[in-house]
């Protein structure tokens, strides 16, 4: 980083708020209860959108600790570190290059005020977290080149929406306590995470998933994708002691969520330093080919494969051996019809399939 960039940078109140939290083990449905606003006030202080007035100091100064006065002068802090950043990047750099970071919610049309300009060049940047375009290169700009993508034939998935899904993960993983990251661990937690997918309501599994990821270094998040994004699951390494597990939900049946949980654990496993955004209907690549295997062999231990492929073809059939491996039928099925064992229009009914409602009371 240069000397140029050092000094333009700004850190978030939200970063000592999650810095603190993490010390004292306080999770972010704890801070939540205690301020007003819930969840959605905890992710706008922890990613910078929302501010830290003085009602909300003495909320912080009662749960997280610190004085009102802390936390007010960190804002103000912070506000002066922003606008000097803005200020800088608006005389030395492009507008349109500067606008064509992505950002959550409408792009601005028409001309724009020098007063919207400057706020939205504020949005970008503390989306980002960075202070100008050099960081913001250096941190996210190869950022798509050098992910592996299974895009999708059927949608045209663009770098921004995508880009967009990841960094709203990023921060979504903020609010996920966990430890250190640990491969063994998470190898060791397999067999139990495995027979979650027998659980039929996400209000239910969902938090025992991230409860046993998060006992591996892993922040399972669970984000809607957005518009032009076709991702159905995503892993990288978030920190040097955390990684993320980010699932979009997009096919609400559980042989497509488990299968990408599995999926994407393999990665973590097997190819932890890259990111991988992963959707459907891709040629596959070495990578791809290794955790598509892993999945399977998490639905399917490689022992039981011989009489697997000697399974009858009506559900009692399905649901016993199911249960004889310890996971969903569904997911039995799935892996039938992608051996050609099944028409895909058979057996469909032994999948689960969910709604938003069902799935959104479990989600941060």
């Amino acid at each position: 980083m240069t000397d140029h960039a050092i000094a333009n940078w700004f850190s978030r109140p939200g970063d000592t708020i999650r810095t603190m939290m993490e010390r004292r083990g306080i999770s972010a449905q704890h801070l939540a209860d205690h301020v007003e606003g819930g969840l959605a006030r905890v992710r706008g202080l922890l990613d910078g959108s929302q501010r830290v007035d003085a009602r909300t100091a003495l909320r912080l100064s009662e749960v997280v600790g610190a004085t009102e006065k802390f936390w007010l002068k960190r804002q103000e802090n912070f506000d002066a570190a922003v606008e000097r950043a803005v200020s800088q990047v608006s005389a030395t750099e492009p507008e349109d290059l500067l606008l064509s970071i992505p950002a959550p919610g409408d792009k601005p049309r028409g001309k724009l005020s020098a007063e919207r300009r400057t706020e939205e060049i504020r949005r970008r940047l503390v989306f980002f977290n960075v202070p100008n375009m050099e960081c913001y290169a250096s941190r996210y700009g190869k950022l798509i080149s050098n992910t592996d993508f299974r895009k999708s034939n059927t949608f045209a998935t663009k770098d921004d929406a995508t880009l967009l899904w990841l960094r709203r993960g990023e921060l979504e993983s903020d609010l996920v306590a966990t430890k250190a990251w640990n491969p063994a661990v998470l190898r060791e937690k397999l067999p139990s995470i495995c027979k979650l997918s027998r659980l039929g309501r996400p209000a239910v599994f969902i938090p025992r998933l991230r409860e046993q990821l998060a006992e591996a270094g892993v922040a399972l998040v669970i984000v809607k994708a957005p518009k032009g994004c076709t991702a159905s699951g995503a892993s990288r390494m978030v920190d040097a002691d955390k990684a993320m597990l980010l699932v979009s939900f997009r096919y609400r049946s559980d042989e497509q969520f488990w299968f990408t949980i599995f999926h994407e654990i393999g990665h973590l496993l097997l190819h932890k330093a890259h990111t991988f955004v992963d959707a459907p209907s891709t040629p596959l690549d070495d990578k791809e080919r290794e955790a598509n295997e892993f999945a399977a062999r998490c639905i399917v231990p490689e022992n039981r494969m011989s009489e697997f492929e000697r399974i009858g073809h009506d559900k009692d059939s399905i649901v016993r051996f199911s249960v004889s491996v310890g996971v969903a039928a569904g997911l039995i099925v799935g892996q039938m019809q992608h051996r050609k064992m099944l028409p895909q229009e058979k057996m469909n009914g032994v999948k689960r399939t969910w709604t938003w409602e069902q799935i959104d009371p479990a989600l941060i």
